[in-house]
């Protein structure tokens, strides 16, 4: 049941994220859409189909145990049922942010994370772009967080909606207006923040870690609100060193295998903005 309301609200909102890049793109990339779109949407059913396979029912059936069996700090508390749904939506949110820097900064997750940076464009297909075993850690993490914190089943199926839901909206290759783009970003995270950490400038891929709200960013010094160049400049993405090409299906798959950090991706510094003009 769970896995059928989020799958077709997840549908719901991809339909018309697209339909909203065709009638008022952001921004036209080389790369032909199809090609990209076609590897990106391979990626999210290759993980659908390992997450299914290996997570046994995944982050709702691990609450559903640490609630039959009164597991976790929640389930002790005995917490009034608004305060643990938002306290529980709270927390996940904030493991959100921690995971994805630990993705940025630990040498060993940014080999398969970079897969995901290595989208050479940005589009809300980009937003499902994730190597299987990225996929499978990143599971496992909100298992054991769920189970730790006693989090309730349905406060996992709307934190789940609500991340999959951002996670296309804020890789939308849209134009918003810029009116209500700044009202909005005091909020959410707009594609125009996402966009920045998209860009193959290293200080820019290391900030706006967010999902859902800016707030995380602001509060840990990782917010940034414009990039050194205009949106419109920004060079989206990396390329493994000595690559001219994007990647194919098979060559994502084999990414993090085959180079460390320190020789793989080709990612400017922060002094080298200028160079990027």
């Amino acid at each position: 049941m769970e896995l059928s309301v989020r799958f077709v609200i997840f549908l719901v909102v991809l339909t018309l994220m697209l339909a909203w890049e065709r009638l008022r793109p952001f921004r036209c990339f080389q790369q032909p859409k199809s090609r990209r779109i076609s590897i990106n949407l391979g990626m999210m059913l290759v993980n659908f189909g390992v997450l299914r396979l290996l997570t046994a029912g995944g982050v709702f059936a691990t609450a559903g145990y640490a609630a039959e069996h009164r597991l976790g700090l929640f389930n002790q508390l005995d917490l009034v049922p608004w305060i643990a749904i938002f306290s529980g939506l709270l927390i996940l949110d904030l493991a959100i942010y921690l995971q994805h820097r630990l993705l940025h900064v630990v040498p060993l997750f940014w080999q398969f994370h970079k897969v995901h940076h290595s989208d050479p464009g940005f589009d809300t297909t980009t937003g499902v772009r994730f190597h299987p075993l990225e996929a499978l850690f990143s599971m496992y993490y909100k298992m054991a967080l769920v189970l730790a914190m006693g989090v309730s089943p349905w406060t996992v199926v709307a934190f789940e909606t609500l991340l999959n839901a951002c996670a296309l909206f804020n890789h939308g290759n849209v134009q918003i207006p810029q009116l209500g783009e700044r009202f909005v970003q005091k909020i959410l995270i707009t594609p125009d923040l996402h966009r920045i950490h998209h860009s193959s400038v290293r200080a820019e891929t290391d900030s706006n870690f967010g999902f859902s709200v800016p707030w995380w960013d602001q509060a840990f010094k990782t917010y940034r609100g414009s990039p050194s160049l205009s949106q419109e400049k920004i060079c989206i993405g990396i390329l493994e060193r000595g690559s001219s090409e994007p990647p194919s299906f098979r060559d994502l798959l084999q990414m993090p295998f085959t180079r460390t950090r320190g020789d793989s991706d080709t990612r400017a510094s922060p002094t080298d903005t200028e160079d990027l003009e």
